[in-house]
């Protein structure tokens, strides 16, 4: 079993590092202990991350490097992360990042910070990575205890230029209707226009599926659809792609879990948009959308949005929030936005070569975008 471990000095924290699947598989009671505890994300559960890595297509460019604090027999820290290989590079990220809008690690109150960059440090020791790149984090993330800019040990990290943000709808609306009245006039023209033209083609019904319904047939029909928009863009996700079973596997955990809430919009009992949501911390997360492009002009997508985020409201959930992208649309829907931050710190010396030419990048940009801006006009 490829694993390491050593006892802490300083008392009885017990640090790990899992490398092997074997190992990965036995800790998982241990771990969905630690998150249930901890009030985290699906994405940092145990089932996400497994699910992950059963259906990664190329396991042999990627390596597991979860570390672990262990207080006596109980599971108390967790840093679930993973070395991939991208343009020659080596780079320690989260694991499941692809599939991830947001990163972080696992901490009880018991375990203190001196293990969580003990353990970091002992990941780092380990090497078999040229970077490390620590992405997605938000303003609240239990990570920062750890990588903070300036105070983790191991391999130094800084503040990253890379960010990315998290469009959210709040507000003190009492029921979804409330919520709808107060969206601009032409907002809500726009969602009767879109009801009535699906309307005109024929039977329209937007629901959240059932809990016995089989979800085979569902997904297959939403990676389809994918697949069209995708070629369509010229964009590629190996989320959507014909025969892998990664999405039926990641939404299967949103299942298990109990916190699946799938939408769709079917016209004549076919579907033609749904939304793969969650709902955690009386929040509903809106995961992965897809709609039938040949019915772009009736935005069959946008009255699925306005339905679930209704719902939301009606069910009393506080927030509906949209996860990571910039999409135009998030804007309209928006009432604020979360900066993501990542944090970046080279351990080779091609490491430091990576990081030396992408920041002379980044400047250059900075003086392309200073050029091209238009300067102000006299008073």
């Amino acid at each position: 079993m490829n694993v390491h471990a050593s006892i802490d000095a300083a008392g009885d924290e017990r640090l790990e590092i899992v490398e092997s699947p074997d190992r990965l598989a036995a800790i998982e009671e241990q771990w969905t202990r630690l998150w249930h505890a901890t009030d985290a994300l699906i994405f940092q559960s145990h089932g996400w991350i497994s699910a992950w890595w059963k259906t990664l297509k190329r396991q042999e460019q990627t390596a597991l490097r979860i570390g672990l604090v262990w207080s006596g027999d109980t599971l108390v820290g967790l840093i679930p992360l993973a070395i991939s290989r991208r343009k020659g590079l080596r780079l320690l990220e989260w694991a499941a990042v692809a599939y991830a809008d947001y990163g972080d690690i696992l901490c009880a109150p018991e375990c203190s910070d001196a293990a969580l960059h003990r353990l970091w440090t002992k990941i780092c020791e380990a090497g078999g990575f040229d970077l490390a790149f620590i992405n997605r984090l938000l303003p609240d993330a239990a990570a920062w205890r750890l990588f903070e800019p300036g105070k983790a040990s191991g391999v130094r990290l800084r503040a990253n230029h890379r960010q990315e943000f998290s469009s959210r709808i709040a507000g003190d609306w009492e029921s979804g209707a409330a919520w709808l009245a107060s969206r601009p006039k032409k907002t809500r023209q726009n969602y009767r226009r879109s009801m009535k033209m699906l309307e005109e083609a024929g039977s329209v019904e937007i629901r959240l599926l059932g809990a016995d319904e089989p979800l085979g047939p569902v997904l297959d029909r939403l990676a389809s659809l994918k697949r069209k928009w995708l070629e369509k863009t010229g964009l590629t996700s190996e989320l959507f792609d014909e025969g892998t079973p990664v999405l039926s596997a990641l939404v299967d955990v949103l299942a298990r879990a109990g916190i699946l809430r799938l939408f769709v919009v079917e016209l004549n009992g076919v579907m033609v948009a749904a939304e793969i949501n969650f709902v955690q911390r009386n929040t509903m997360m809106a995961w992965v959308a897809s709609y039938d492009p040949e019915f772009s002009r009736a935005s069959p997508g946008t009255a699925l949005m306005f339905s679930y985020v209704q719902w939301s409201f009606d069910h009393g959930l506080n927030m509906v929030d949209l996860l990571c992208g910039s999409e135009a649309y998030k804007d309209r829907f928006s009432t604020h936005v979360v900066t993501l931050k990542s944090v970046i710190g080279p351990r080779t010396a091609k490491g430091s070569l990576a990081l030396l030419a992408d920041g002379m990048r980044q400047k250059l940009r900075q003086r392309r975008d200073a050029k091209s801006e238009p300067l102000d006009e006299p008073d």
